[in-house]
């Protein structure tokens, strides 16, 4: 199990600041690069600039709930639904059960 896990490359896992500007302020935002190339995946879907696509979530996000409490933290579980919704529709998986592992295994 733990080779899917400890042989991924380091690439992924390597932590990047990006500065930008939200709503007028400027922030910077730490991320690994995974997230960061996941959330600029999504932004091309949308067909925006990931600082575009940034603060339409941001705004969003202040809209729904009035305030944004820990964007990285709301960018990273975005990036994590985005990818299990991409990979629940992918032809090949469904109709298979997950695997369930012990965690002792």
């Amino acid at each position: 199990m733990c080779h899917l896990f400890a042989h991924q490359p380091q690439r992924d896992y390597e932590s990047q600041t990006r500065s930008l500007r939200i709503g007028g302020h400027c922030t910077s935002i730490r991320l690994e690069l995974s997230f960061w190339d996941t959330l600029e995946e999504i932004a091309a879907k949308e067909n925006m600039s990931l600082g575009k696509f940034l603060t339409t979530l941001h705004n969003e996000v202040l809209d729904h709930h009035g305030e944004v409490k820990n964007f990285a933290s709301l960018l990273r579980c975005s990036c994590l639904i985005y990818r299990a919704k991409s990979v629940a529709v992918l032809p090949e998986f469904q109709g298979t059960a997950p695997a369930i592992m012990d965690a002792a295994e």
